[in-house]
């Protein structure tokens, strides 16, 4: 298994070069590692500044952490653990169907990634989900959020990027980890890990809580739309940033969304 990780890992840092020499969008990954790769590169989160692709120097920011992370141990997160909060997730359109509701609920775990816990418990105590639509939902791989669906609200939080915190869990089923765009560049995009994507480790993606109650809910989701634009149907993140939930609720009405979210 350790072999697999670490070929998988090396696959990953040649796929990113390759990008940032050809000049070819981080969607080369999808040609080389088709499975993983292609899956894992919507994971690097738009800034709303273009379609989602990653830059030439970006690329190759994210293959030297990469290469970094490679060294790093990984622990199960499966220990009980100190501290954290409860932030329960109350969700609207499950299964693509208004009105259909439930309510799922994360543990965060500031021991696993101080940094990234406390950026997520600050958006849950502002408010910041609340109507954020799951946008892009993967069954067996992840379910992405955390555009705020006011342009004007997303932007301030554009700049506010957070330095990383090192990969102390694995990316099991169920655990909560912010996207990213490249090495230093998180702010409000998340993901839920719908199956045991521990490939993810070595590409940096770091847990910062795991969902605790509710996982039948969040595999009820909405993924009728596919994988986000340009490599399928589903909703643009650039977009998304630019026209919020005006464009998300004109061009993907099913989509699930959360109409409160309480950091207890």
């Amino acid at each position: 298994k350790d072999f697999k990780m670490k070929l998988i890992a090396l696959l990953t840092i040649q796929a990113l070069a390759a990008s940032a020499f050809t000049g070819v969008p981080s969607s080369v990954s999808r040609s080389t590692l088709k499975h993983h790769n292609s899956a894992a590169s919507g994971l690097f989160a738009s800034t709303g500044e273009t379609d989602g692709s990653i830059s030439r120097r970006e690329a190759l920011q994210v293959a030297s952490a990469a290469a970094v992370l490679a060294t790093s141990t990984v622990v199960n997160a499966d220990d009980e653990g100190a501290g954290g909060k409860l932030v329960e997730f109350t969700v609207n359109n499950l299964d693509g169907e208004e009105g259909k509701t439930g309510t799922f609920v994360v543990k965060t775990r500031p021991d696993w990634a101080p940094i990234g816990e406390e950026r997520f418990v600050a958006l849950a105590e502002s408010s910041f989900f609340d109507g954020c639509r799951a946008f892009r939902v993967l069954p067996g791989f992840i379910v992405q959020f955390g555009i705020n669906g006011d342009p004007a609200v997303q932007s301030k939080w554009r700049s506010s990027s957070l330095k990383d915190d090192p990969v102390k869990v694995s990316n099991s089923r169920g655990t909560v980890v912010f996207a990213t765009a490249g090495p230093g560049t998180r702010t409000t995009q998340l993901f839920v890990n719908l199956g045991n994507n521990s490939f993810l480790d070595k590409q940096g993606f770091s847990p910062l809580g795991e969902v605790v109650e509710g996982m039948d809910v969040v595999e009820r989701f909405y993924s009728g739309y596919g994988e986000g634009a340009p490599s399928g149907r589903g909703p643009n993140q650039g977009l998304i940033q630019k026209q919020g939930n005006s464009y998300l609720e004109a061009s993907y009405p099913k989509l699930s969304y959360f109409s409160k979210v309480v950091a207890k």
